[in-house]
């Protein structure tokens, strides 16, 4: 898996979103939800309606994909597929930042990159397709190692450490809380290794889940300990009903 150095915001520069028309903006704005009608407003024909939101929502995926493309934005997000649900996975410049468990819930972890990144955020899933080819290939047991960029921004230097060794436990393996604090140059700092397990934001790829207890307890998992076996199962690591 490659690692990039760390990403700093950008500065809001002069560059604008392509020009489009009135429907177009109205939908980015609103998330393409058609607005509650006027019911003192004279009928319109909901067929009609229905294809220009269409349309409308159409045209801002085109503005939102040309905005990541041409860089206007810092950050892109989309939805993948996965066992557990659609996953919302962000990306930077310098790498996938971001991937959040369904109960996470879209709008407080966007507000988080915005806090914590930049707010010039879009969704467009056009710069995630190598994320969500690589997810479906791990699920489906046809990939075993994830070959993708990761932007670290969100993690401190401590929790890099920690994720940097989790990411060279291999498929089907696992280590302990204590050899991981180990790995880190904190032995004795099992606590503070779960910790940064914990909050790692990049789960599955970053592979916190192939951390277990001194004994083979499963320990935690920020997705729910059902998740965290539901993946060593998959990697042959415990046996299961799989």
């Amino acid at each position: 898996m490659s690692t990039t150095s760390d990403h700093s915001p950008r500065q809001s520069t002069s560059g604008q979103f392509p020009d489009e028309s009135g429907p177009v903006v109205d939908a980015l704005r609103r998330g393409a939800f058609p607005v509650p009608a006027d019911h003192s407003a004279p009928a319109l024909d909901t067929g009609s309606t229905a294809t220009a939101a269409a349309a409308a929502a159409a045209a801002a995926r085109r503005v939102a994909d040309r905005a990541a493309a041409e860089g206007l934005a810092d950050i892109s997000f989309g939805s993948l597929d996965s066992p557990f649900g659609p996953l919302l996975a962000a990306s930077t410049s310098q790498g996938l930042v971001r991937l959040a468990f369904p109960e996470e819930g879209v709008d407080p972890v966007l507000e988080h990159l915005a806090q914590r990144l930049s707010p010039r955020i879009v969704e467009s899933v056009a710069p995630l397709d190598g994320v969500r080819r690589e997810l479906e290939e791990y699920f489906t047991g046809s990939r075993r190692e994830f070959d993708l960029t990761i932007d670290w921004s969100l993690v401190g230097p401590f929790g890099r450490r920690v994720l940097a060794a989790a990411s060279e436990i291999p498929y089907g393996g696992v280590l302990s809380y204590a050899e991981i604090a180990g790995e880190a140059g904190s032995p004795g700092g099992s606590r503070a290794a779960g910790n940064a397990l914990g909050s790692n934001p990049i789960p599955i790829v970053v592979p916190c889940h192939r951390v277990l207890r001194t004994g083979g307890a499963l320990g935690g998992y920020a997705g729910g300990l059902e998740r965290k076996r539901w993946l060593l199962e998959l990697e042959g690591a415990i046996q299961g009903s799989r």
